[in-house]
């Protein structure tokens, strides 16, 4: 992990799912991932931009309506490499990922969406890597 990656985002952080949580709640890994092939998740995934997390609540798999928590890590987090090393040098999307626990703080509300148009670019997007044989989440 990262050891200074803590210092250089000071947050607040967000977390996009599907998954209806409360206050308190601790998002933990070993459970099947919210995307891709849903593959057991060796990591957590949090963002400090809102943007981000709402890709993650409206790319999320599941029934339930797309969730934004802001959580706090409880450890050490690094820079997400799927998207920090392949698609956004420089991490802009302030993207992180740790092993440890995320409490959730709150659910954040007043989030809009992207534009039905931007979503569907997304999922035909994906739909193409999957067919590929590309994972979006290669951890």
């Amino acid at each position: 992990m990262d050891e200074d990656a803590d210092l250089l985002d000071a947050g607040p952080f967000y977390h996009g799912t599907r998954a209806d949580l409360s206050p308190g709640d601790l998002l933990q890994i070993g459970y099947s991932s919210n995307f891709g092939s849903r593959r057991r998740a060796n990591f957590l995934y949090l963002t400090a931009t809102l943007d981000a997390a709402t890709w993650g609540a409206e790319l999320a798999v599941g029934d339930g309506p797309g969730r934004i928590y802001q959580v706090e890590p409880t450890g050490p987090f690094e820079n997400d490499p799927n998207l920090t090393d392949k698609r956004f040098p420089g991490n802009p999307t302030r993207s992180y990922r740790t092993r440890d626990p995320l409490r959730v703080i709150a659910e954040v509300r007043d989030w809009a969406g992207h534009p039905p148009e931007a979503l569907q670019a997304m999922r035909d997007h994906l739909a193409e890597l999957q067919r590929q044989g590309i994972e979006a989440i290669d951890e």
